[in-house]
């Protein structure tokens, strides 16, 4: 070996023995809770790992429409405005003034309602179906409330309207589940819209003809931020179209038009609230929680070493959390009724709470516990999450139980008939 080769190895060896003793859990068995809260092990703090430099990055990260308890009243409207500008900003919708008018595919006739299939045209290229339930109380003459219902992950527009085939040409399930949000709705007499998620149901790519499960969302939302977009911003923008003509409906009492988001539908639904002032009320049938919060506690590694990542691609907005959070949003929907049926902390609650007050309508915004925690003892209580969460962890601290995760029909049409009683004292 020539002394040039011996020196290089005696070199490497050397480096690898430095290694070792700046990063101990390297020479020993890994131990996930060491490296729970991302440890630095330089003198000076700083981080090697890029993941744990980019950590401290969001630790840093203030959201320019963070909503603020010690807000004057005065300042509240001004606040939400800049609220609804950043979220236009994020979402990147097309113009979409001369849009083709939706074509109505099929209908037919259900005890004491009728479904109607029609196809929207938001972009060129695109036909994109959505379901519509109508009482057959309903007419230009009387009207009815309308609930925009926007389904889960894992859902479809057929599951939400408790039909069994997207041509319609099977019968109804005789007695559908709680997540039939749609059917619930109409048998109240309300009429119901309903959309497929992006890549979900009808919309969903060539896994559903291979009898696969139903949506493929992460191909979906690469290409989409590859783009320069986001699989949110696409969503909402392809509702936005159905929600335009919903609004121009002769049976629909326009001024009470309500959002109904289940889950992954709650994300839309609060794009929707946002850019559109003349919705009446939102139901928000999920747990809330601050999304960035949740990328800064969940940082326990796995036995692998490996860090799970808080959501899915298809749930990222470049920029989004560089302006506001979930409980932010919701905060500025407000005077409008809101209603939380699945959990969360008291703290944002609360936060969304001041909001309702200085809107001056303190009585709209309701929020339910999970039955796990409807006893305030069984909560977490404190300021901040900590970190070093894993999955299961964040969700015991966030006062979510996954287990009882569906929709809350029976909080949520006592709540609407409640509000729409309301017009009628």
């Amino acid at each position: 070996m020539s002394l040039h080769a011996f020196q290089f190895r005696t070199f490497i060896f050397t480096a690898l023995l430095a290694t070792a003793s700046l990063f101990p859990s390297f020479a020993s068995e890994f131990n996930p809770a060491d490296w729970a809260v991302f440890p630095s092990f330089r003198a000076d703090r700083r981080h090697v790992s890029s993941r744990g430099i980019v950590q401290t990055m969001l630790e840093g990260i203030r959201p320019a429409c963070e909503f603020s308890q010690e807000m004057p009243p005065a300042e509240f409207p001004c606040w939400q405005k800049k609220v609804q500008e950043a979220m236009k900003k994020l979402m990147k919708f097309p113009s979409h003034a001369e849009l083709p008018e939706p074509v109505l595919v099929k209908t037919v006739q259900r005890e004491r309602y009728r479904v109607e299939k029609w196809e929207s045209y938001p972009l060129p290229g695109a036909a994109v179906p959505f379901l519509v339930l109508i009482p057959d109380t309903a007419s230009e003459k009387n009207p009815v409330p309308v609930l925009f219902c926007i389904p889960g992950s894992d859902q479809t527009k057929e599951e939400l309207a408790a039909e069994t085939s997207p041509d319609l040409a099977q019968p109804s399930i005789p007695q559908p589940g709680n997540n039939a949000m749609a059917y619930h709705y109409v048998r109240q007499g309300w009429a119901a819209v309903v959309v497929d998620n992006a890549g979900t149901g009808e919309e969903a790519d060539a896994e559903r003809a291979a009898g696969r499960s139903s949506h493929d969302y992460e191909n979906l939302a690469r290409f989409l931020l590859e783009m320069d977009w986001s699989w949110l911003g696409y969503a909402s923008y392809t509702d936005q179209c159905v929600l335009d003509w919903v609004k121009t409906r002769p049976w629909v009492q326009k001024n009470r038009i309500i959002l109904s988001g289940f889950s992954l539908g709650t994300e839309p639904m609060m794009v929707l609230g946002v850019l559109n002032p003349d919705i009446f009320a939102f139901v928000y049938n999920d747990f809330l929680c601050r999304t960035l919060e949740r990328a800064k506690v969940m940082t326990m590694p796995s036995s692998k070493g490996v860090r799970s990542a808080p959501n899915s691609i298809r749930h990222l907005i470049p920029g989004f959390w560089q302006q506001f959070d979930f409980p932010d949003i919701v905060a500025a929907l407000a005077p409008r009724p809101v209603i939380c049926t699945e959990g969360g902390l008291d703290r944002d609650f609360k936060l969304i709470s001041t909001a309702y007050r200085l809107a001056g309508a303190p009585d709209c915004f309701q929020y339910h516990h999970q039955p796990r925690f409807a006893d305030a003892t069984q909560r977490w209580q404190g300021a901040c999450l900590p970190a070093g969460l894993d999955r299961d962890a964040f969700f015991r601290l966030a006062n979510v139980d996954p287990r009882n995760h569906f929709f809350k029909k029976d909080l949520v049409i006592p709540w609407i008939q409640g509000l729409l009683n309301k017009d009628k004292k």
